[in-house]
């Protein structure tokens, strides 16, 4: 439970950094992670903080909004690297498995494959104003007071039922908070900026993270904002049936997906890199039905890499991408606590009874 929950709109939009930064330690995990209760998703090793946040200069931080009984939302920001990315550009990638999303800035990424600008997540109806605090932020960083276009990149989920999504609350101070919390440490998961009000197989979503090590030394790390459906699998075991879940109101849903890595990569095997992450999507029992809007944005951190990896070189990262994705949207259901709001409850996943379930079908030890 965030200290957020306790303050009214729009006194939380009007937080000092100083506070914000402090709120986001006070949500610091209790529950435990995937890894924690034994589960193992590949052969390959994680990262140190098996975090986004492996790849070297990454950060990451969220803002989060509560009011009791009417807004459950924030933001995610996610930083490539520490300097002014529009002036140290990244090479990128966007792909979409279900296009039913209010993406916002991916025919330029697509065209150049570049990436210019920091990337958030937020809710549908508050794309908009989140793209324009992310385009302020931009704007106002020393050497860009002449800048007359830039491309920023948005991208949502729809928490309208645990949310009064209609209100659109947020706006530029919430970017500017996530900003400010943006951390190279542990990033903070469960329901917390982006994930505040998402749902994920029926059971609180959020926000998650994981990262892979690839034999030849290369980091992939994924973030992911779930709010999408279909019948919950945890390594293999049919968890959504086993918990009575299966129909419920799973289907729709969305899901974002952010890739970082330290390879040196084109666009085009960037591009092919993110397409493999729906896979971990696919292993955790998502569908990508008709109503989710399902995106891949990835981008690496090598500049001026002089060569970038051949095709022939590929496999160990498009294996790391899509273990990292799986592992990713279990760390988001296992951080995530019930949520009341806006006349709804989801509840958390029981994870005591899943590890329960796991065990008892030799998945985990």
């Amino acid at each position: 439970m965030t200290l957020l929950r306790y303050f009214r709109f729009p006194h939380a939009a009007m937080l000092p950094a100083w506070l914000c930064l402090c709120l986001s330690f006070a949500q610091a995990q209790t529950k435990p992670r995937a890894r924690d209760v034994g589960i193992r998703i590949g052969a390959l090793a994680a990262g140190r903080l098996n975090a986004i946040t492996d790849v070297a200069g990454v950060r990451a931080g969220h803002a989060t909004l509560r009011e009791e009984g009417r807004f459950a939302t924030g933001v995610t920001v996610i930083l490539p690297h520490p300097g002014n990315i529009f002036q140290e550009k990244l090479t990128a990638a966007i792909e979409v498995f279900n296009g039913f999303g209010k993406l916002v800035g991916y025919t330029q990424v697509h065209e150049l494959g570049e990436l210019e600008s920091i990337i958030a997540l937020t809710a549908t109806l508050n794309v908009h104003r989140v793209a324009d605090g992310v385009l302020d932020h931009m704007l106002s960083l020393p050497g860009n007071e002449s800048v007359r276009s830039l491309n920023v990149v948005v991208g949502e989920t729809n928490d309208g039922r645990l949310n009064d999504i209609r209100e659109r609350p947020l706006n530029h101070s919430h970017v500017q908070q996530a900003i400010s919390n943006a951390t190279a440490a542990m990033v903070p998961e469960g329901a917390v900026g982006a994930g505040t009000g998402t749902t994920c197989f029926g059971f609180k979503g959020g926000i998650g993270t994981s990262s892979r090590v690839t034999p030849e030394g290369h980091t992939v790390g994924v973030l992911v904002q779930t709010n999408f459906g279909g019948n919950l699998q945890i390594a293999g075991v049919p968890i959504g049936e086993l918990l009575r879940t299966k129909g419920e109101g799973t289907g729709d849903g969305s899901l974002m997906i952010v890739v970082a890595t330290d390879a040196p990569l084109d666009a085009r095997n960037l591009s092919r890199l993110a397409r493999r992450s729906f896979l971990g999507m696919g292993r955790t029992g998502g569908n990508g039905s008709n109503g989710s809007g399902d995106y891949a944005i990835a981008f690496s951190t090598a500049r001026n890499p002089g060569a970038f990896i051949p095709n022939e070189r590929m496999t160990p990262l498009f294996e790391a991408v899509a273990d990292a994705t799986e592992e990713a949207i279990y760390n988001a259901l296992f951080a995530a606590e019930t949520v009341t709001s806006n006349g709804a409850t989801v509840r958390a996943l029981p994870v005591d009874r899943v590890v329960q379930l796991l065990r008892e079908r030799g998945a985990v030890q």
